[in-house]
C-alpha cells in the first residue's frame, strides 16, 4: 500500500479543498538507449522516492531520487551487481539534484550554447560524454529540495527542524538512506562512489566516515566538486583571505584586465607563478596586520596589482585583503561599468549604479535558474515519467543550517587511513569565485598533515566557474577525468593492507 504525503490547499474563491500528494515510497521504471562515446547504452531509469525512519521505524521523510542503470549485454563478462555506482548530490545547502544531474554527469543534459548559457526554446538533448558507460548513478535530492520532503506523524505533526537540517544531522540520516537503497537495489557488492558539488563537499567528506563507521560500507572514492569546506571559510584568518588571489588572477585575465606582460601568457602559465607568490609573500605578509613595514606592504600591493588587475590604491586602501564582493564590483569598474560573477566570473551583470562594494545580483544563478529549472520540471514529467503537482524546489527552505562541530575533513583523513581503497578526486574551476580552485587544492593538502596518503588524492582544474561542465568543452574533459578516476581507484583484486 502507497504511503503518501498530503499538502492542503484552500482556494477561497470556490470555497473548496484539495489534497495534492506525492508518494513517499515508490517507483516508475522506464527503458531508454543513448550513444555514449560513439557507443550504444541501454539503460533504464527509476525515479521515484524512499522513505527515512526514526528509530521507531516511522517514515519522517521522502526523498526523490533517480537511479540510471545500465543494461548489459549477454555476453558481458561483469555482473550488474559488480558495476560501479555513484551516488550524487548536490550542495547549497538547500540545493535539489538538477544541477549535476542534468548538467554535468547523467544520460540527459539541457540545452544550452557551448559556453553554458541558456538558449530558448528550452530543452533537453543526449548527453555523449555521460558516465553511465562506466558507472550507475543514482541522484539524490536531500529533505525540502527536489520532491524531497518532511512528513508529518498521525497527529500532524512534522519532524523537528534539525533533525535534517545542520552538517551533522544531515550526514547522519543521508548515510541511513544509502544504506536502505544499496540493499534494495543489492548493489553491496559494487565498487562505491559519492560525488557532491559545492556545499556536497563537506557532505561527502562527512559521508566518508560516517558510511564506513556506522554502516560497515566502505567506499572506492570519493569525488568533490567546486568543494565548499566551512572549516576554512569560517576561519577568517590571513590564509583564507590570501587564499582568493589566484582566482582573482583567472578572473582578470579572462576579462583580459590584467597588465600585458601577463596578459599575453596562457592561463596555465601564470597560475603556478602566482600560487607561489599567494603561498610564500602574501600569507605572511597579511599576517603581520598592522605590524607590517611600509617598505612590504608596498612591495607586496605591487604584486598584488600585478596579478589582480586592480589598482595599487585599491589594495593598499583594503590593507592586501580584498573580500569577494569588492572585487567582483571593482574589476570592471573603470573599464566597462560592469561587475563579475560569483560563481562564474566568466559572467557580467549590469547593476543600478556603477558605484558600492558589492553587485546587485548572482548573475551567474539568474541565467542558471533560466535554463535548469524548465529544463528539469519537462525532463521529470514527460521523459521520466513521474508526475506530481509539489513544487520542484531548485533551493528549499532548509535554513538556519547547523554548522557547529564541523569535523567532516578529519573524517575523511580517518576514513582514508582505516580504508587503504578509499582515494579522493577534487574538480574545480578556476573561475569560481564562490568555492575557489585554490581554496580547493589548500583544503586537499591540509586533509592529511602527515603527507602519507597524499598519492591517493588527484585535483583537475577546468576553464570555466562553479559548474565547469556546462562549457562544452570541459564537459567532456571533466567526465573522462571521472572515467580515469574510476578506472584508477579499481582494486584489480589486491587486497586492502598497507
Amino acid at each position: 500500500m502507497k504511503k503518501y504525503i498530503l499538502i492542503t490547499l484552500l482556494n477561497t474563491g470556490l470555497f473548496f479543498s484539495q489534497e495534492i500528494s506525492i508518494p513517499i515510497d515508490t517507483i516508475v521504471k522506464t527503458t531508454h538507449e543513448t550513444l555514449i562515446k560513439g557507443e550504444k547504452i541501454k539503460y533504464t531509469a527509476e525515479t521515484g522516492t524512499q522513505p527515512v525512519w526514526n528509530n521507531d521505524g516511522k517514515p519522517i521523510a521522502s526523498l526523490f531520487y533517480t537511479y540510471y542503470k545500465r543494461e548489459l549485454v549477454k555476453d558481458s563478462k561483469t555482473k550488474s551487481t559488480h558495476r560501479p555506482i555513484i551516488i550524487s548530490f548536490n550542495g547549497g545547502p538547500g540545493s535539489g539534484s538538477l544541477w549535476m544531474h542534468i548538467g554535468y554527469t547523467g544520460p540527459r543534459v539541457l540545452k544550452i550554447d557551448d559556453e553554458g548559457y541558456p538558449t530558448q526554446p528550452y530543452g533537453m538533448k543526449s548527453n555523449p560524454y555521460s558516465i553511465l558507460d562506466t558507472a550507475d548513478i543514482v541522484f539524490v535530492c536531500p529533505v525540502n529540495t527536489g520532491y524531497s520532503r518532511m512528513i508529518a506523524d498521525d497527529d500532524g505533526n512534522y519532524p523537528k527542524r534539525e533533525t535534517f537540517f545542520g552538517i551533522n544531522a544531515d550526514i547522519k540520516y543521508l548515510a541511513s538512506w544509502i544504506n536502505t537503497f544499496i540493499t534494495r537495489k543489492n548493489r553491496w557488492e559494487s565498487p562505491k562512489y559519492i560525488i557532491g558539488e559545492s556545499y556536497g563537499g563537506t557532505r561527502v567528506m562527512g559521508l566518508s566516515y560516517e558510511l564506513q563507521n556506522r554502516h560497515w560500507m566502505y567506499l572506492n572514492g570519493v569525488i568533490m566538486v567546486s568543494p565548499a569546506d566551512y572549516k576554512l571559510f569560517e576561519e577568517g584568518d590571513a590564509v583564507n583571505s590570501s587564499l582568493h588571489l589566484p582566482y582573482y588572477t583567472a578572473t582578470a585575465w579572462y576579462h583580459k584586465a590584467l597588465n600585458e606582460k601577463l596578459q599575453s601568457k596562457d592561463l596555465y602559465e601564470i597560475l603556478p607563478e602566482v600560487e607561489d607568490f599567494t603561498i610564500n609573500e602574501l600569507i605572511p605578509a597579511i599576517a603581520k596586520g598592522g605590524f607590517i613595514s611600509d617598505s612590504e606592504k608596498n612591495k607586496i600591493a605591487d604584486k598584488y596589482s600585478f596579478y589582480s588587475g586592480l589598482s595599487k590604491d585599491f589594495v593598499m586602501n583594503n590593507n592586501l585583503d580584498i573580500p569577494n564582493n569588492y572585487f567582483w564590483k571593482e574589476l570592471l569598474r573603470d573599464k566597462n561599468g560592469l561587475t563579475v560573477g560569483r560563481l562564474d566570473s566568466r559572467y557580467r551583470g549590469i547593476d543600478k549604479r556603477v558605484a558600492g562594494s558589492s553587485p546587485d545580483t548572482n548573475i551567474e544563478l539568474n541565467s542558471w535558474n533560466h535554463s535548469f529549472t524548465p529544463a528539469i520540471n519537462y525532463y521529470v514529467k514527460n521523459e521520466l515519467k513521474f508526475e506530481t503537482d509539489i513544487k520542484y524546489n531548485v533551493f528549499g527552505p532548509v535554513h538556519p543550517w547547523d554548522r557547529e562541530n564541523d569535523n567532516t575533513r578529519e573524517n575523511l583523513r580517518k576514513a582514508m587511513a582505516q580504508n587503504p581503497f578509499l582515494k579522493v578526486f577534487i574538480q574545480s574551476g578556476y573561475y569560481d569565485g564562490a568555492t575557489n580552485y585554490f581554496q580547493a587544492k589548500y583544503t586537499m593538502w591540509q586533509v592529511d598533515p602527515s603527507g602519507k596518503m597524499k598519492d591517493r588524492f588527484y585535483f583537475e582544474g577546468y576553464r570555466s566557474g562553479h559548474m565547469m561542465y556546462l562549457r562544452s568543452e570541459d564537459l567532456k574533459k571533466s567526465n573522462d577525468d571521472l572515467r580515469d578516476f574510476i578506472k584508477n581507484s579499481s582494486t584489480k583484486g589486491m587486497p586492502a593492507k598497507y
